[in-house]
This record gives structure tokens, sequence and C-alpha cells, in this order.
């Protein structure tokens, strides 16, 4: 292999270890390649190679702003510190996918499934998240100023640290739950309306 190859696929291959769990540096070139290329050849793979299902698509860091991902099957992906800005995500199955770190900034994520999804320090600001089934999703530390969560399905979801100031959750399933426990408990505090 000559040796500026050898550089490139030591660069794109570089690992790191983390808590004894090897987390890729960059996305891996085909899968990125086969998400860039359109749904249907996405599907077609994924339903084909089951066993990538056990390793989880890897689009780490990719660079996915403004992308059309509706309805698309991202289930267990990794997305950490993927720039999803601007994306269409209506519709798509996040079950469970990584978006640590994650820049969603004005993303549209309505009617989308990101039932047990690490969203712990992801930037939605802005994004749309109408009708969105986010229960038992981890959102600590996001930032979620500007979002819209109307109909947001947010049961057993966590928001420890996460910035909702200025957030209108009357509609959400999250204000009824702490409507509820106000009522049990005395009070609780809801995330208040200053500056962040």
């Amino acid at each position: 292999m000559p040796r500026g190859e050898r550089g490139k696929r030591n660069a794109t291959n570089t690992m790191i270890e983390s808590k004894n769990r090897e987390v890729n540096l960059m996305a891996n070139q085909k899968h990125l390649d086969l998400l860039l290329s359109g749904k249907t050849l996405w599907e077609k793979w994924r339903r084909a190679y089951p066993d990538v299902q056990a390793v989880e698509p890897d689009l780490h860091g990719a660079d996915l702003h403004g992308v059309d991902l509706h309805g698309v099957d991202l289930h267990g992906a990794d997305l950490t510190e993927a720039n999803l800005q601007g994306a269409d995500l209506r519709e798509a199955d996040l079950q469970g996918a990584d978006l640590r770190n994650a820049d969603l900034r004005s993303a549209n994520l309505n009617d989308a499934n990101l039932l047990q999804a690490h969203l712990r320090w992801t930037d939605l600001r802005g994004a749309t998240l109408c009708r969105t089934n986010l229960r038992k999703a981890d959102l600590s530390k996001a930032d979620l100023r500007g979002a819209d969560l109307d109909g947001a399905l947010l049961d057993k979801a966590n928001f420890a640290g996460a910035n909702l100031s200025r957030r209108d959750l009357s509609l959400t399933e999250l204000s009824k739950r702490l409507e509820a426990k106000e009522r049990r408990a005395g009070s609780v505090a809801v995330p208040g309306d200053h500056a962040a």
C-alpha cells in the first residue's frame, strides 16, 4: 500500500479508547456514502446486512446539514458530533441513536421516533419536534432554546441540566406530568424564562 494511502487509511480508521469502548473519530465513509446516495439504497443496505445493526451505522461527525433524511431508518446509528443543522428528519427512525454533541439547530424532527435516543449536549435550538417520540430519551445538558415541542411524547425523558429557557411547554406531555407532580408533591420547579 502506498505511503500516502496508508496515512489516509490510518486517519480514517483512527480509534480512541473511551470507557473500555472503541469510538471512531470519523464517520465510516461507506456508511456515509450509502446514506447520501438516497433513502432507497440506504434502506436496502440496512435490510441486506442486518449484522450491521449490531455494530450500528457509523456516522460519527458526519456533515449532513440540510440533507433530506425524511423517513430514513437511522435506529441505533452513531451520529455523535454530526452536523444535522437544518436537516429534514421528519418521520425518521432514530430509536436508540447516539446523537450526543450533535448539531440539530433548526432541524425538522416532526413525528420522528427518538425513543431512548442519546441526546446529551445536543444543540436543538430552533428545532421542530412536534409529535416527536422522545420517551426515555436522554436530553440532559441539551440546548432546547427556541425548539418547538408541541405534542411531543416526553414520558421518562431526562432533561437534567437541559436549557429550556423561554420554552412554552404547555402543550407537551412534560407539562402535564409536571403539573400532576406539583399537585401531589406541593411544587415542582419548571425551568424559568432566564436568558442563557
